[in-house]
This record gives C-alpha cells, sequence and structure tokens, in this order.
C-alpha cells in the first residue's frame, strides 16, 4: 500500500543529487522543516555526472524519492529543454524532482543582496532586480568581495593573481557559511523566478512512499 506524503506522519527518506558543495548549502537549507530527510546525498560529481546518471535516477526514484539540482549555466536556453535533454524525452517518475538554477545557484545567493553584502561587508548596488538576467553570477560575487572592507574576505573569496583559479581558495566554504546561516530564501525568491518555482515545487511535492517501509 502506498501513499503520499502529506498523509504520512513519520518523515520519508529522499536521495539527494547536486553539482557542488553550494547546491547542497542551498536545497538543504530549502528542505529544512519539511516531512523528508536526505538519505543519500551525491554532490562530487558535478554537472556531467548529473547529466549522465538521470535516467538512472529517474528510475531509482520508483524506489526512493529523488531530489536533483542543477544550474543552468548558459549550455541551455531554458530549464525545460535542460529537463528534457537530460531525461531523454522520457516520462518524468512522480518521485523525481528535478529542478535547475537559473544560471547558476550564486544567482539565488545574489537575490538575498542585503544579506549578501552584509555577510561579505561590501555595498551591492550593480545587482538588478531579477537576477537571472546576469550572465555569470559567481563572477559578480567574486568582484563583489574585491571591493570589501575586510581583508580575510578578499582573500577567501577573490583568486590570486598568480593563479589560474577563476575563485579564491576559500570561496566555497564562505559561500556554504552564507547559504546555512545568512541566506534568508523567502527574500531571496522575489528576485529568483527559478529559486520561487523550486520552493513551490518542494511545497506541492507528494512523493509516493510504501506506508510499510516507513521508517520507525
Amino acid at each position: 500500500m502506498a501513499a503520499a506524503i502529506g498523509e504520512q506522519t513519520a518523515p520519508i527518506p529522499m536521495n539527494l543529487a547536486v553539482e557542488d558543495a553550494l547546491c547542497e548549502a542551498a536545497i538543504v537549507k530549502l528542505i529544512a522543516g519539511r516531512s523528508y530527510y536526505f538519505n543519500t546525498i551525491y554532490n562530487t560529481g558535478g554537472y556531467g555526472y548529473l547529466k549522465k546518471n538521470m535516467p538512472a535516477f529517474n528510475f531509482a526514484s520508483k524506489h526512493t524519492p529523488f531530489l536533483v539540482l542543477t544550474d543552468l549555466d548558459n549550455t541551455y536556453p531554458c530549464p525545460s529543454e535542460l529537463i528534457g535533454t537530460w531525461l531523454n524525452r522520457r516520462d518524468k517518475h512522480h518521485n523525481l524532482l528535478l529542478r535547475v538554477a537559473v544560471r547558476e545557484v550564486e544567482a539565488w545567493f545574489l537575490a538575498d543582496k542585503e544579506a549578501l553584502g552584509s555577510y561579505l561587508s561590501s555595498e551591492i548596488i550593480n545587482v538588478p532586480d531579477d537576477v537571472e538576467i546576469i550572465t555569470d553570477p559567481k563572477n559578480l560575487i567574486i568582484d563583489i568581495s574585491r571591493k570589501s572592507s575586510r581583508k580575510e574576505i578578499r582573500e577567501d573569496m577573490c583568486p590570486k593573481s598568480q593563479t589560474t583559479s577563476k575563485i579564491g581558495p576559500n570561496y566555497n566554504a564562505r559561500m556554504v557559511h552564507f547559504a546555512q546561516n545568512n541566506w534568508r530564501p523567502n527574500i531571496a525568491r522575489q528576485h529568483s523566478n527559478s529559486l520561487n518555482r523550486t520552493i513551490l515545487r518542494l511545497e506541492q511535492y507528494r512523493p509516493i512512499w510504501p506506508i510499510n517501509e516507513l521508517p520507525a
């Protein structure tokens, strides 16, 4: 016998697949307080890994609900085209929730520019109301960090001049900390359609789960 999550009192396990630690931090923040928890998290394979394994995730969602988050970047014109391509135009299982950040998850963080500016100790004046028109959100965050009044922010977030790296040595750690402790999704969703749609889908999501397999 199976039922939707809304009919259950015990939390339902869910597998999570994301591009990286930043996507994981964003989704963990969005999932907080909801009626499921992450059983297995895949976050080291990047964009290529997610694309290659999407048919397998779709199939596996029949047994355990699956949530996947990826960046749109500049590879596809829109999220629907990415989703159709990754699923090989096959039907998506009800238990698979595939979300796409436009253009990348950093745009979701820029959408809460007051919190981000405070965290980076830098004035943010060049972020549009619609963050999804920003072509390179990661680079914009680094440019904002260069103007920080705190030396440690500049050193952590910005790439060293003598390296080929595009980010600073502690960029990921800083942004994960921001997502976990300072980011306000309900503020950010007002300036990012893909974030708003993701929050709405999480609110509406009702995976089918066998009652007799619920954890005690």
